[in-house]
């Protein structure tokens, strides 16, 4: 009896077949995703291969200067805006193929939304209880008072059922657009620079609401962030730059209790990377670099370099 010697292709492809999928179980996946606007005639890429995942119960922040793109991607996750190209996939619903009645949906059911601006957020005319149970009502639901009591015990503002926005502290006009966010128990919450218009004490009273609906409800969580406050206290933070993801902060406790903290570049799936500005800036890298392979690390020297530690 003879055995056949496998092909080439035979091989590749059952390599193809053990190695999981890019993503496979993230609950939120971009992958060389690309943006593209047309303002009067002029094309701007917002997104320019996007590569970014994020685990089911995550909470993490996203950080970028203004125009890094930052905003654009919480729009095409929210649903509010579609994409040019590549995949944007959130919580198993494909954010390309997504017909407008499926997008509605999605966007009251799946995805929940806090905006900056407070008064975005909240309907003047109602109160902290009717705005948590509108969502409800939006989606065809019974509006359930015992829920909205409850989201707004959960985030530390149960005295607020009864008063109308304009009675309300910023953060406590924040903490209650949160409730309205998780009112239809959403699979994902994003918010977008949540804490930019409150002082200190109320942008950390607003991220430990966040935080603890993370944490009681299991809800996965992206904050678009400028508040070092809020980005130093997740486990990740993405680095958002030029439409890419650039570099990923990772947080972890040490054997002391102490918090250390690791800044990495990300390796996108083709094998590129952003190196940090400031890195470029001191050894004045410009358009080439030297790379040396050594046995544990790869070496990076500006082109005129004689060689030398690597970045």
């Amino acid at each position: 009896m003879t055995t056949e010697t496998p092909s080439l292709s035979d091989l590749e492809a059952q390599a193809t077949r053990a190695r999981p999928a890019f993503g496979e179980h993230a609950h939120i996946l971009c992958d060389n995703l690309v943006r593209i606007y047309k303002t009067e005639g002029v094309e701007v890429v917002a997104l320019q291969g996007l590569d970014l995942l994020v685990e089911k119960g995550e909470l993490i922040a996203v950080v970028g200067a203004s125009g890094s793109g930052k905003s654009t991607l919480l729009n095409v996750l929210s649903g509010l805006d579609v994409p040019t190209a590549g995949v944007a996939r959130v919580a198993g619903m494909d954010l390309l193929s997504m017909k407008p009645k499926d997008r509605l949906r999605y966007r009251r059911e799946v995805v929940g939304f806090i905006w900056q601006q407070t008064a975005r957020n909240l309907l003047p005319y109602l109160n902290g209880q009717e705005n948590v149970t509108l969502p409800m009502r939006l989606a065809g639901k019974r509006a359930s008072q015992a829920r909205a009591g409850e989201l707004l015990e959960l985030l530390g503002v149960p005295h607020c059922a009864t008063r109308r926005p304009g009675e309300m502290s910023g953060g406590e006009q924040q903490r209650v657009a949160i409730a309205v966010a998780l009112a239809n128990s959403p699979e994902v919450i994003l918010a977008d620079e949540p804490t930019g218009e409150l002082d200190s004490d109320n942008s950390e009273e607003v991220f430990a609401a966040l935080r603890g609906a993370n944490r009681e409800l299991g809800v996965t969580a992206v904050i678009v962030t400028h508040d070092d406050l809020v980005s130093e206290q997740v486990d990740r933070t993405v680095g958002i730059r030029d439409g890419r993801t650039s570099s990923e902060t990772l947080r972890r406790e040490s054997g002391d209790g102490g918090l250390i903290a690791e800044e990495y570049a990300v390796l996108d799936r083709v094998g590129r990377l952003q190196l940090p500005r400031d890195f470029i800036n001191a050894l004045n890298m410009e358009r080439r670099v030297r790379l040396e392979l050594e046995r544990d690390h790869i070496g990076v020297w500006p082109e005129a370099s004689g060689g030398g530690e690597d970045e």
